[in-house]
């Protein structure tokens, strides 16, 4: 497999993705959204630029909500399994975030930073070598 292809799906095979070029950004997000979205202290994702980054084969079901920023998130999952496969967002609709637990290798997630960390449970210990930013990258 190229370093610059990632493939997963979710748990039963019903929806498969391929995500090509590199990341833009590997993160934790300790928002109260994801911590809730996620059942634990954080969500974690690897994020692709460009309409075309990002293709999908099966049929998702989607749920939107307004996240800790006050902008529209759109979350996919398998309709059959349940199991989330991305995320993408309203305010920038070329953006797509995999999660990589649904990648075929989880193992190449390599998380650079965490965002709303001032969301942060004390429980939820992440590498103390990550940035943590309060909110957002710009925040």
């Amino acid at each position: 497999m190229s370093d610059d292809v990632y493939i997963g799906g979710c748990g039963c095979g019903a929806v498969r993705y391929q995500a090509v070029g590199r990341p833009v950004a590997q993160l934790h997000c300790q928002c109260t959204h994801c911590r809730k979205r996620s059942g634990t202290g954080h969500a974690s994702y690897l994020v692709f630029a460009g309409p075309d980054a990002v293709t999908l084969t099966g049929e998702v079901r989607v749920w939107s909500l307004k996240g800790d920023s006050g902008t529209d998130k759109h979350h996919a999952f398998c309709p059959v399994c349940g199991i989330p496969t991305h995320v993408t967002f309203a305010a920038n609709p070329g953006i797509t975030a995999i999660h990589p637990g649904s990648l075929d290798a989880p193992e190449r997630f390599a998380p650079g930073f965490v965002t709303y960390g001032s969301r942060g449970l004390d429980w939820d210990r992440l590498d103390a070598g990550l940035r943590v930013f309060d909110r957002g990258p710009t925040g």
